[in-house]
């Protein structure tokens, strides 16, 4: 069985960062990504949509990565949104009422939109 990984590919659009995941954010995999995902703000990105198509697994690990990315990205007068939630991040998403910080949209380009891109 191969190890499934986590990766992230960082793009810019009109300077909101779009953030993609892919894999699983889990105990397991977020220690090599969790300090580059918390300090995207303090790196000029406090403006930030998560595309999260390919996100196929996340647990508290990763939803404790996430919630440091918001944090941080609000205390530099920035937001986070959430594109393409699927299949169980969505219902983490849902369980744990993580839609009351991030607004999710149904669309990266919807996501980015809201945030002045």
């Amino acid at each position: 069985m191969s190890e499934a990984k986590v990766e992230l590919q960082l793009t810019t659009r009109n300077q909101v960062a779009v953030l993609a995941i892919k894999g699983r954010l889990d105990a397991v995999r977020v220690g090599s990504v969790r300090e580059e995902i918390g300090q995207l703000p303090e790196k000029g990105h406090a403006k930030v949509v998560l595309d999260l198509t390919d996100l196929e697994w996340i647990d508290s690990s990763g939803v404790g990565a996430l919630v440091v990315l918001y944090k941080n990205a609000r205390s530099k007068g920035g937001e986070v949104k959430v594109a393409n939630l699927q299949r169980q991040p969505k219902e983490i998403f849902r369980l744990l009422r993580l839609e009351t910080a991030f607004e999710i949209f149904d669309t990266v380009d919807a996501a980015v939109a809201k945030l002045g891109g």
